[in-house]
């Protein structure tokens, strides 16, 4: 599959679906969407001159490659349903979506009648490497399907890891989660402690970032939720949905991860307060109330 040949059709244009798209169509390799809610089909169709197809299936006739970035299993479980009447031998799908392995598996099984070929290629990078087409790519699937795939991917990702069988790009993307919520926990609560001390908040974020406890998220985020500004970035209630599937593997073999259980929790508070729709870093939030302290800013 050429860069040239390869008419690649977006399902799900959502905070991170729309800005793939637009690195697609600037590679010139996008030619067809659709999107649940017309309106976001409408808005990229006007922008990118590209065609809105009628349903997955017209969207699947007419693309050589389809990527899919939907919400949650059941979500992308209906896509790939209502895409089948339109896939034949050659075709390609890849999704980017963050569902469970298991999830993953069963979509190769349902494709495999078709002669279609599935990566299950979870992303990483949030809503700024979307933008940037910088984003970290997990795959499972075949060798040979990615190495068909990959002038695609190329145009979304600046890193692109083979990870094994179909459901390992998942697997893989769970222990990204994980990872995320950890480090949400460390840089959230040493600066509601660092405000706390009295310290300058800007000077601290500043000199930590240039030591060993320096991460992407500190510089990121830090600056903006020593402010009470929460904007996303990745909102609480998708990273609280990726949780839950890191749960329920962990159960499948009888285990409890405490970081998943106390972010769960704390990310519930957030979501019944009405901060879903808000970045990850709103865990400050929780954070300052150790210190008997409140985040005034409203929910976004």
């Amino acid at each position: 599959m050429s860069d040239e040949a390869t008419k690649v059709g977006v399902i799900g244009l959502g905070a991170m679906g729309a800005p793939m798209a637009r690195n697609l169509a600037r590679a010139g390799l996008l030619a067809a969407v659709w999107n649940r809610t017309a309106s976001k089909s409408d808005e990229l169709v006007a922008e990118l001159g590209v065609v809105r197809a009628h349903d997955p299936a017209d969207l699947a006739r007419r693309c050589d490659l389809i990527l899919t970035c939907v919400s949650a299993d059941g979500d992308l479980l209906a896509v790939i349903d209502a895409l089948l009447p339109g896939l034949s031998a050659g075709k390609i799908i890849v999704d980017t979506s963050t569902v469970q392995p298991v999830t993953a598996i069963e979509i190769a099984q349902r494709l495999e009648k078709t002669g279609c070929a599935f990566l299950d290629a979870p992303v990483s990078g949030g809503v700024e490497g979307a933008r940037q087409g910088s984003l970290a790519i997990m795959v499972g699937g075949s060798t040979a399907t990615l190495e068909r795939a990959r002038p695609v991917l190329n145009a979304i990702g600046n890193r692109i890891a083979h990870m094994g069988p179909v459901g390992n790009g998942q697997a893989t993307k769970a222990v990204n989660q994980i990872m995320c919520a950890g480090i949400n926990h460390a840089v959230t609560e040493a600066l509601a402690f660092a405000e706390d001390q009295g310290l300058p908040l800007d000077k601290v974020i500043e000199v930590v970032s240039g030591g060993a406890a320096g991460n992407w998220f500190l510089e990121k985020r830090g600056p903006t939720m020593v402010r009470c500004t929460f904007a996303p970035g990745f909102k609480v209630a998708l990273h609280y949905k990726d949780l839950a599937i890191c749960k329920a593997i962990a159960e499948q073999r009888g285990v409890m991860l405490p970081v998943v259980e106390l972010t769960l929790t704390q990310y519930r508070r957030l979501l019944d307060a009405g901060y879903g729709d808000e970045d990850i870093s709103a865990l400050y939030r929780e954070k300052r109330k150790l210190f008997d302290k409140e985040c005034e800013s409203e929910a976004q």
